[in-house]
């Protein structure tokens, strides 16, 4: 039992409850926040088991920071790798510019970091476990959301194609492609050449996210096999090539690109539901900030709630004041953080590369 759940047994004090709509990052990180708080919770995962492919997810220091109010942060540098010294090239190889990790690093006093992603969902399920009092119930759907009723929160978590943000906030919002296919994959070596190569209409990066392995990630409009993307990058600088024939086309991920759109006038709704990661404002990857921000919005909504006592005494907020100010401090930080990152691929993706790889290169190289 933790000592949050054990002070409310001593005070007869009834426990707030939470239903969380899935288990992803952003949903595990929300009923850790809330177990620390005391609640109970109920985690509700459409999946019968959670998926364990190995993509790398970067850890902006403000998402570490996040981690450690959540008692997380030990779990999370144990496993995760630095990101440092990335560039960003052109196809033949020349650096255009340097990614702002240094700046990064030296403003915050830390490195932005990778890690696996199924080591940060093992920590986020070893943290559930060790302080009790959840249940994640596998192969269950929030089929009906009025059945929920007795629940003092509901949260959704459960992605882009959110059932929570349908049944309480309407249609009005929803997933749009932009026309772009993604793959990803994990090299069987160390590149020791990290970043982002930029071509016309297409990119390919490279990232290291644990010892002996690379991740990567690239976009060809129209490819459809992993043939199609060897060839579309066969005669881009090493170790591209290399990567991906060394890379078990059995073990890639292929996705087509969407975010949401229009964006949601409030995350939160009813007084009693609120919305985190890719439920509540969905973005392309470009700016590699979507863990990051459902972390994010975890930590300040479980702040917020906690802050409400257990039944909202005089001098305290309320549930719906809570989620007023959730709302008031994650909504057009990740909104402007999805905007950004969408202008980012137009960026990246021009058809027509002279005029952006003269402006790239006007950075600090």
């Amino acid at each position: 039992m933790s000592a949050e759940t054990g002070s409310k047994a001593d005070s007869g004090i009834k426990a707030r409850t939470a239903v969380v709509v899935g288990a992803g990052v952003g949903g595990l990180a929300t009923a850790v926040g809330l177990r620390r708080a005391g609640w109970e919770v109920t985690v509700l995962e459409r999946r019968t088991a959670l998926e364990r492919y190995g993509t790398a997810f970067g850890i902006h220091p403000t998402a570490q920071t996040a981690l450690d109010r959540l008692g997380l942060g030990d779990a999370l540098r144990a496993r995760a790798v630095p990101y440092r010294d990335a560039r960003i090239r052109r196809p033949d190889g020349k650096v255009l510019a340097a990614l702002p990790l240094e700046r990064i690093e030296r403003k915050a006093g830390r490195p932005e970091l990778l890690i696996s992603r199924p080591y940060l969902i093992d920590a986020l399920l070893a943290e559930l476990d060790r302080l009790g009092g959840a249940r994640i119930a596998y192969g269950q759907c929030l089929t009906d959301p009025g059945a929920l009723a007795a629940a003092d929160l509901l949260v959704g978590a459960d992605g882009i194609n959110s059932v929570v943000r349908t049944a309480h906030f309407g249609r009005s919002s929803g997933p749009r492609p932009i026309g772009t296919v993604a793959w990803i994959g994990i090299a069987g070596f160390e590149t020791g050449l990290y970043g982002e190569t930029w071509g016309e209409g297409r990119f390919f990066g490279m990232t290291p996210v644990e010892p002996g392995r690379t991740n990567w990630y690239a976009t060809v409009p129209r490819a459809t096999t992993a043939r199609e993307v060897r060839d579309a990058f066969a005669d881009w600088h090493d170790p591209i090539p290399r990567v991906l024939a060394e890379t078990d086309p059995a073990t890639w991920i292929r996705y087509e690109m969407r975010h949401l759109y229009p964006a949601l006038p409030t995350f939160v709704a009813g007084g009693r539901v609120a919305l985190v990661g890719d439920a509540a404002h969905a973005m392309t990857p470009n700016l590699g900030q979507g863990a990051c921000t459902a972390l994010l919005d975890a930590e300040a909504l479980t702040r917020a709630v906690a802050a409400t006592g257990p039944a909202g005494p005089a001098g305290l907020p309320g549930i719906p004041g809570a989620l007023r100010a959730y709302d008031s401090e994650r909504r057009r930080s990740a909104q402007r953080i999805a905007f950004g990152s969408r202008n980012l691929h137009r960026f990246m993706t021009a058809r027509r590369p002279a005029l952006r790889d003269a402006l790239v290169g006007l950075l600090p190289g």
